[in-house]
């Protein structure tokens, strides 16, 4: 086997496994914040906050590790991170029932934590690895490709989670951190490393650690700040960071506490199990046709399809907070989760299209960071409107965040060239 279809073979397995133990998590998690542990809006919010506070703190830095030292082990130190992160965190009524003195948001807040410092290890560094291993051209379908499992993957999780919460809601938490714990164990054997170097340096020094990560962090930001293309998709993230925590944490509050689901002889669990079944199948048509339509490699297509997705994410976010009954709502739900679906992996590859080797996974990691700047500082804003005026209030907020990234993709769409043409206009660098 070619070291290319070895390569792209590990990351369409791990992004699938990955992506069945969060469905497996995510599905009925609103179950067990808000039926079990008894988390208000502005707390369900709060949570989120916390983990992308951490994430806006250790993103440079795990994202630098990765640059300086290695992508494969920043991503297994990520899985195991991570995974210790969600069997703690479905341990916590465990510890409420027992007679903790510390309530289960406190533990929650410390669970989120966990989880934020493990996704930055893996964050930039898994398709860092990827363009490494693929080079650029392979790696845009390869992800494209990857979605598409991933959301096959979704499905099986979705199940999962529904039959293990009906025996206990935290038990897909359990489920899900042996998942990434077990990943990590694979990826040891599984995932090689050939194409990434080690910076070098200087014969007659030392090596440095903190040197190497800092020169590797300034090559990063220099790379970004000579890029009107990277600056501009640095705003839209954390613009759509602002508008997305609110949403994400609320839609189910909403269907729990709003119009409340139909009577249908389904349980809680099944409800959000057939919603996430159903976003999942959606999503998987709207990838398949974006991967046969959409030329990646035209910077103008992109874009547009990038706005026309925000704007039908806008529009879906704002008809699902004002729906009038649970069939116009479960509409709104579907578009917005099919746009989503789709946004992503489109939005990935064009972005590592457009960066340099040496600084690939900390430029991610900065963008990362942008991401976690909008949702550490939008999420608490659109959980108070939740408390103080209603879910349906914080949720058109949501909607109402993403009209400013309109106005950016219709600027970028005709504007300057692309990011890695003008890098190739710079100077080499000597260091």
């Amino acid at each position: 086997m070619s070291k290319n279809n070895r390569a792209s073979q590990v990351y369409l397995f791990m992004n699938a496994i990955t992506a069945l133990a969060s469905s497996t998590i995510f599905t009925t998690y609103s179950i067990y914040y808000i039926a079990q542990l008894g988390l208000n809006p502005l707390q369900l919010v709060l949570v989120g906050t916390v983990l992308e506070l951490t994430v806006l703190l250790f993103e440079g830095l795990t994202g630098v590790v990765a640059d300086t030292y290695s992508r494969k082990w920043s991503v297994i130190i990520g899985m195991w991170i991570m995974g210790g992160a969600f069997a703690f965190e479905g341990c916590v009524v465990w510890f409420v029932a027992g007679g903790s003195a510390l309530p289960a948001f406190g533990w929650l807040l410390i669970s989120q934590m966990l989880y934020g410092i493990g996704w930055t290890f893996i964050s930039g560094a898994n398709t860092a690895w990827l363009v490494d291993e693929t080079g650029e051209e392979a790696a845009g379908s390869v992800m494209m490709r990857s979605q598409r499992f991933s959301l096959l993957a979704s499905l099986l999780g979705i199940g999962l989670s529904v039959g293990l919460s009906q025996l206990a809601p935290n038990l897909p938490f359990l489920a899900g951190g042996a998942m990434y714990l077990l990943l990590g164990l694979l990826l040891i054997r599984r995932m090689d490393e050939t194409g990434f170097a080690r910076p070098e340096h200087e014969a007659d020094k030392r090596p440095n650690p903190l040197r190497e990560m800092a020169g590797t962090w300034m090559r990063g930001a220099s790379f970004v700040r000579r890029s009107p293309l990277l600056l501009g998709l640095i705003v839209v993230t954390l613009l759509s960071g602002a508008a997305s925590e609110g949403y994400d944490r609320l839609w189910p509050t909403l269907l729990l506490s709003g119009e409340g689901l139909p009577d249908a002889g389904l349980s809680t669990a099944a409800w959000f199990g057939v919603i996430g079944a159903s976003i999942t199948l959606l999503g998987l048509v709207g990838v398949r046709l974006a991967e046969r339509r959409l030329d990646l490699g035209s910077r103008r297509a992109v874009t547009t399809a990038l706005l026309l997705l925000t704007a039908l994410r806008a529009a879906a976010i704002a008809g699902f907070a004002l729906a009038p009954d649970f069939g116009r709502a479960l509409c709104a739900l579907l578009l917005t989760g099919t746009a989503s679906a789709v946004f992503a992996p489109v939005y990935s590859a064009w972005l590592n299209h457009n960066l340099e080797k040496r600084s690939r996974a900390t430029v991610l990691s900065m963008v990362s960071q942008s991401d976690a700047l909008g949702q550490t500082a939008g999420g608490p804003f659109v959980g108070w409107i939740g408390s103080r005026f209603s879910i349906r209030a914080a949720l058109l907020a949501s909607g109402v965040l993403l009209l400013p990234l309109l106005g950016v993709f219709a600027r970028m769409r005709g504007s300057a060239p692309t990011a890695a043409a003008e890098h190739e206009e710079q100077p080499p660098d000597n260091h």
